[in-house]
């Protein structure tokens, strides 16, 4: 009980509390009483969340976790998951950031081939970060034309200049988290959103197949789930056994078949062969390849 008034508890002081900051720094004169009582609900909030927090810690020490184990679980238990992976992707974002300005990639072992996805939707991504620029020098020079408060000004600068930030931090997930293919596993990525890692054994064909008429970004159909590029997907691997794919915001999908995009799909399907071919001497190696025509 107390965790889920916890949970409601903060959820509903965010939002209250940016509207707070937004009037105050527009400088809207509110009563001295309304900013004192507004932040004393804040106060007895976070209060509230230190004591739901430290609760959960000590039962999960009780139970024997470690210190670090305790305190993830305990954080775990209060914040709900879709927030975790969101604040997730912020992260990922900036990594991505610094992996792109040093020319590097992410989870790309040696001996290990990389198949890119990003041509198709760079320009697209591209167009969006040009129009983050402009929505951001047009909205500063209105709010001087307005003569807003320099404090609100600043305020709308920074969220404009997040959004940019973001923006890039997209279309570098997007270049630095390419497909992989090792002799071990296929690992199928977008950018910071989705990662599904596939035993090499459970690739039973792939075939070569354009389609441009896919109708979103990530999809299921039945147990078909499909990552598409700009609308467009070039490859199909069928799998042996039905596998579990975790969706952005965690939901979890049984799916066999997967559709995707490579920028370079006759690679893709070579990789693929070779690498199973280099498997088929083991005994996961003989489970029955197939490579459907393509």
């Amino acid at each position: 009980m107390m965790l889920k008034i916890a949970r409601v508890a903060l959820f509903a002081i965010l939002p209250a509390e940016v509207m707070l900051v937004v009037l105050l720094v527009s400088g809207v004169a509110l009563p001295r009483p309304v900013v004192i009582a507004a932040e004393l609900v804040v106060l007895t909030v976070l209060l509230l969340e230190a004591s739901v927090l430290w609760r959960r810690y000590r039962a999960l020490r009780q139970d024997g976790a470690r210190r670090r184990s305790a305190l993830r679980g305990a954080c775990e238990q209060i914040v709900p998951e879709k927030v975790r992976r969101v604040m997730g992707f912020e992260v990922k974002g900036m990594v991505s950031l610094m992996l792109w300005a040093g020319r590097r990639r992410h989870g790309v072992p040696p001996g290990a081939v990389t198949l890119s996805y990003h041509r198709e939707q760079t320009m697209l991504m591209s167009g969006f970060l040009f129009a983050c620029v402009v929505e951001l020098v047009c909205v500063e020079v209105l709010l001087r034309a307005l003569d807003a408060p320099a404090v609100l000004r600043g305020v709308l600068l920074a969220l404009g200049a997040y959004g940019v930030l973001f923006a890039l931090a997209v279309i570098a997930g997007l270049i630095t988290r390419p497909h992989v293919v090792t002799a071990d596993e296929l690992r199928l990525r977008y950018g910071v959103f989705f990662d599904l890692r596939i035993p090499r054994h459970l690739v039973a064909g792939v075939q070569h197949m354009r389609n441009y008429n896919e109708t979103g970004t990530m999809t299921t159909d039945g147990d078909c789930l499909v990552l598409a590029a700009n609308s467009q997907t070039n490859l199909i691997v069928e799998l042996a056994e039905t596998v579990v794919a975790v969706r952005p915001l965690g939901r979890r999908e049984h799916v066999r078949v997967l559709r995707f995009f490579a920028d370079d799909p006759s690679a893709a399907v070579e990789a693929l062969r070779r690498s199973r071919d280099s498997a088929a001497i083991g005994p996961a190696g003989r489970a029955g390849w197939r490579a459907p025509p393509g």
